[in-house]
C-alpha cells in the first residue's frame, strides 16, 4: 500500500491520521476490512498510541466503525452519507466564495485556471490521484482567500467520504464534466460575479448529490432478486 509505509516522528498523531485515511480514501484498505492498531503501527514505523488516535479521530469522522472490544473496520460506502457529507461541504464553499471572489487577484484566479488545466489532463489521462488533487488546489484557493478556518476545517473533514464516491466513480470509468465547470466557475469569479459562482458552485455539488443518488440505485438493484448483483 502506498499510503501505508514508515513515517517520521514529529506530529505523529497526525502522520498517522493522514496515511491510513488516504489508505481508505484510496481503497487500500477496503469497505468492511477489520483494522487493528498493531499491524498497523508496525507497518507505520510507530507505537500504537498515535495509531490508537488516528483511528479516533477516523471513527468520528465516518471513515471507520469500531464495537469496543471487538473490531475496528472501515465503514461501507453508504450513498445518504455521501449525500449529506456533499450538502454540508458544498454550503461550505458557497460560504467561502461569498467572501473570497470580491478579493481574489489575478494570481489567484492564474492559480485557479493552471489548476482546472492538470485536473482535465489528469481526467484524461486516467491519473486519478492528480485529478483529485488538482480539484483540491483549485477549489483551496477560494477557501484560502476567504480565511474562514472553520469552513475550510469542515471541508477537510467531510470531503474524504465524498472522495471515496468520486474515486469509485473513476475506478469504473464513469464521464467527467467537471472541468467545464470549474471553467465556468473560474470565469465568474474573474469577472468578480458572486451570484454566478455561487449558481456554478451548487451545480457542481449537485452532481456529487446525483452520484451518491446513483450509488443508492445500483445497491438496491444489487440487492434485488434478479438485478445485475443477483444470481
Amino acid at each position: 500500500m502506498e499510503a501505508i509505509r514508515p513515517v517520521g516522528r514529529t506530529l505523529l498523531r497526525d502522520r498517522a491520521y493522514e496515511a491510513i485515511r488516504d489508505a481508505i480514501v484510496a481503497g487500500e484498505i477496503e469497505p468492511g476490512a477489520v483494522v487493528r492498531d498493531a499491524d498497523l503501527a508496525e507497518r507505520l514505523g510507530l507505537s500504537r498510541a498515535p495509531v490508537r488516535e488516528a483511528f479516533s479521530r477516523l471513527v468520528d469522522e465516518g471513515l471507520l466503525e469500531s464495537k469496543p472490544q471487538s473490531y475496528t473496520r472501515v465503514t461501507p460506502l453508504v450513498a445518504a452519507d455521501v449525500r449529506d457529507a456533499a450538502a454540508v461541504v458544498g454550503a461550505m464553499h458557497e460560504l467561502v466564495i461569498r467572501v473570497a471572489v470580491p478579493r481574489l487577484t489575478g494570481a489567484d484566479v492564474d492559480a485557479m485556471r493552471a489548476a482546472n488545466t492538470r485536473f482535465a489532463a489528469a481526467v484524461a489521462d486516467g491519473e486519478v490521484d492528480l485529478a483529485l488533487r488538482a480539484d483540491d488546489a483549485l477549489h483551496d484557493v477560494l477557501v484560502r482567500v476567504s480565511g474562514n478556518r472553520a469552513a475550510a476545517a469542515t471541508v477537510a473533514r467531510y470531503t474524504p467520504l465524498i472522495r471515496r464516491l468520486e474515486r469509485r466513480r473513476f475506478g469504473e470509468g464513469g464521464t467527467c464534466r467537471s472541468a467545464g465547470l470549474h471553467e465556468r466557475l473560474i470565469e465568474a469569479c474573474a469577472a468578480g460575479d458572486v451570484d454566478a459562482a455561487v449558481r456554478v458552485t451548487a451545480e457542481i455539488w449537485r452532481t456529487l448529490a446525483d452520484l451518491a443518488d446513483d450509488l443508492a440505485d445500483n445497491v438496491a438493484d444489487s440487492e434485488t432478486p434478479g438485478g445485475p448483483g443477483s444470481g
